[in-house]
C-alpha cells in the first residue's frame, strides 16, 4: 500500500539529482487534485479601435494544488512505508509535511524545490501556499486530525525550459535561412515577438539593404534581454 501513496521529495536544486536530502509520505491520498495550465496574452486595446487583438505574452510556469488529511485518530491504517504512522500526532505529521515542503533551508537561503510524484503525477515544484484547517480535537484541545489546502509552482531550470521550447527562446542566438517572401522584420516578429529589433538584426550581420535579403542565404539573430 505504500508504494501507492503520494511522495514529495525535497532537493536542494532545480537540476532535482539525486534521490533528494528528505522527503515524506502522505498518510491518505488526495481525493483529487488541480493541475493548472495558463497563457498569457496582452489585449490592450487600442483607443478608438473597434475590436480587441490577443498577442501572445507567454506561458507561465503551470501550478498543482490539492487537499490531503492528517489523522490521529487511529482510524487510518498506513501502510509500512508511510512516513506518517496512526500514532503519530497531527503536530508532528504536519511537522514533517513542513520540514520537507515549506521550511526555509539554510544551505540554499529559500525553501526547497520538489518533486511531488503520484501515479502519472510527476511534478517538479516549489510550495507556493499553505492552509491548515484543524477539523477534529481531543477534550483537551490536542488536534486530532487537520487538512493541508496545498498549491505549488513548477520550478524547472532554464536549460529545461529552453529545451521544452525547443530552443525557440529570445535569449537564445538563432541561425536562420532566408525563406520567398520573408522580411527581416517579419523574421524579428516570429523570433522576438517584436519586428522593431531588425535594424540591429540588419547591423549583426552588416545587411545594408535590409528590404534586399536573397532566399537561401542565412543570418543570425543575437538573444535579446
Amino acid at each position: 500500500m505504500g508504494k501507492d501513496l503520494m511522495e514529495i521529495i525535497a532537493y536542494d536544486t532545480n537540476q532535482y539529482s539525486g534521490s533528494g536530502t528528505s522527503k515524506c509520505t502522505v498518510q491518505i491520498n488526495p481525493a483529487s487534485y488541480t493541475h493548472e495550465h495558463t497563457v498569457n496574452y496582452n489585449n490592450q486595446q487600442a483607443l478608438g479601435s473597434p475590436g480587441t487583438t490577443l498577442w501572445f505574452k507567454g506561458i507561465p510556469p503551470e501550478k498543482v494544488s490539492f487537499d490531503i488529511y492528517f489523522d490521529a485518530t487511529g482510524a487510518i491504517k498506513s501502510g509500512s512505508l508511510a512516513s506518517f504512522k496512526t500514532q503519530t500526532s497531527v503536530d508532528d505529521q504536519i511537522k514533517t509535511f513542513k520540514d520537507v515542503c515549506f521550511t526555509y533551508n539554510g544551505s540554499i537561503h529559500e525553501s526547497n524545490y520538489l518533486i511531488i510524484s503520484w501515479g502519472t503525477l510527476v511534478f517538479k515544484c516549489k510550495l507556493t501556499s499553505l492552509n491548515i484547517s484543524y477539523t477534529l480535537f481531543k477534550n483537551d484541545g490536542t488536534p486530532l486530525r487537520a487538512k493541508i489546502t496545498a498549491a505549488f509552482e513548477e520550478a524547472i531550470d532554464e536549460g529545461l525550459i529552453a529545451k521544452e521550447a525547443n530552443n525557440q527562446s529570445p535569449d537564445l542566438t538563432h541561425l536562420v535561412e532566408i525563406k520567398e517572401g520573408d522580411t527581416l522584420p517579419l523574421i524579428c516578429y516570429r523570433i522576438y515577438g517584436d519586428s522593431s529589433y531588425y535594424m540591429e538584426v540588419a547591423a549583426y550581420n552588416n545587411i545594408l539593404n535590409f528590404r534586399d535579403l536573397t532566399p537561401g542565404t542565412k543570418i543570425y539573430l543575437p538573444p535579446i534581454k
